[in-house]
């Protein structure tokens, strides 16, 4: 049972699975906040009257929407600022035993 341990450990298993865990839980509180709160403050700011979502440039008869590409990339760069500091911050960074 201690090799087994030691492989998941010098393997680095534990911050996959610690990783994997978190960025699941945490998604869904951090998509409602990013979908509830930031977007239709930014939809506010850029003049898109019903949220970022549906911001948009009207280029001749073309209407380019990019509003739900900044919804998306905003609420993956909080998700992972979450999660980092979320690591750091319960200290599961310094779970992973090196090789020796």
């Amino acid at each position: 049972m201690n090799k087994f341990i030691d492989f998941i450990r010098e393997q680095g298993v534990v911050g996959l699975a610690v990783g994997f865990i978190l960025g699941g839980a945490v998604s869904k509180v951090v998509s409602a906040l990013v979908a509830d709160i930031i977007n239709p403050l930014l939809g506010l700011a850029l003049g898109a009257a019903q949220g970022l979502k549906t911001a948009s440039i009207n280029i001749g008869s073309a209407q380019i929407l990019y509003g739900d590409l900044l919804s998306v990339i905003i609420d993956f760069l909080v998700i992972a600022l979450v999660v980092y500091y979320g690591v750091k911050l319960i200290g599961f960074d310094k779970l992973d035993k090196k090789k020796e």
